[in-house]
């Protein structure tokens, strides 16, 4: 009864659980590498994994607001519910928890700061700042064809730099080379999640990459950002950055096949299940990844 409340609850809707581990994946691949370099620390592993959750709920729950407000979300929405839209929860509580969030993640953020000073800081600060622009503001990040780019950067090099850093309290090349697979995956997500909104997204005039591309270019764009990091696998083996265990990635390769299906036969609401398949493969690879850099 309990858990059957907590899927239906309007808040659970709000926060969309299934897109967390794009938020989880390359915290576990920072910590990998810190941890393969002798700097693990768990103290800011675990606050930075808690400080991504943070950032990733907001931005949902900015992503709802804002979209509301902005007109771009409608009665014919293909993706799942928007509470903000839909009525279930008024639009003031969710920017309130919005703040909420974003105010949580900044309180944690203190404690990395301690802990990693200036550079934690800047960091920080964009983070927050992104997860407002993204849907917000006077140019809303997804609304302009940016919002795969900044899924890249934010979920690849930044997150997984900044997990490094705050536990080893240097940079190197390894992490940020081991963050470029992981972060292509999370922009795939993005990416399924605009080619599945085209449609209604061209009505309401938002100008995502998939509305700029189309759906052709827009599919093949998106197969290239889930087939390229199981390409990258012999080259960071080769150069040192991966050891031969982090092979075990290849595990997943069989999860790709129906959703490069689904991207170039299917549209609409049944998207939405491609969706969760791609966070899925993105955590399950980031995971069987982050082993080859211990």
């Amino acid at each position: 009864m309990t858990r059957r409340y907590l899927t239906s609850s309007p808040w659970f809707l709000a926060i969309r659980p299934k897109t967390l581990p794009a938020s989880a994946a390359p915290v576990i691949v920072g910590t990998a590498c810190a941890l393969g370099d002798k700097g693990f620390a768990l103290l800011p592993a675990l606050a930075a994994l808690v400080g991504a959750l943070l950032l990733q709920v907001a931005v949902n729950l900015a992503n709802d607001y804002f979209d509301h407000k902005n007109g771009i979300d409608s009665e014919h929405r293909q993706g799942p519910i928007r509470v903000t839209q839909s009525g279930l929860i008024a639009p003031r509580r969710v920017l309130f928890a919005m703040v909420g969030c974003l105010v949580l993640a900044a309180m944690v953020g203190l404690y990395l700061i301690k802990i990693g000073g200036l550079p934690i800081g800047i960091i920080g600060g964009l983070c927050i700042v992104s997860a407002l622009a993204y849907s917000g503001g006077p140019y809303p990040i997804a609304s302009h064809g940016l919002g795969e780019i900044f899924a890249f950067l934010f979920f690849g090099p930044v997150a997984v730099c900044g997990t490094y850093y705050v536990q080893t309290l240097h940079l190197g090349v390894r992490p940020l080379i081991a963050s470029i697979p992981v972060g292509l995956l999370v922009a795939a997500i993005m990416n399924v999640n605009n080619i599945r909104d085209i449609a209604t997204d061209t009505v309401a005039g938002k100008r995502s990459l998939a509305v700029r591309l189309g759906r052709g270019k827009s599919s093949v764009v998106c197969g290239l950002l889930i087939l390229i990091p199981f390409f990258c696998l012999p080259l960071l083996h080769l150069t040192g950055i991966m050891g031969v265990t982090g092979y075990l990635a290849l595990a997943t390769a069989p999860l790709t096949h129906p959703i490069i299906h689904a991207l170039f036969h299917e549209t609409g609401t049944p998207l939405n299940d491609t969706l969760a398949k791609t966070a899925r493969l993105s955590v399950l690879f980031g995971l069987l990844f982050a082993i080859g850099l211990l």
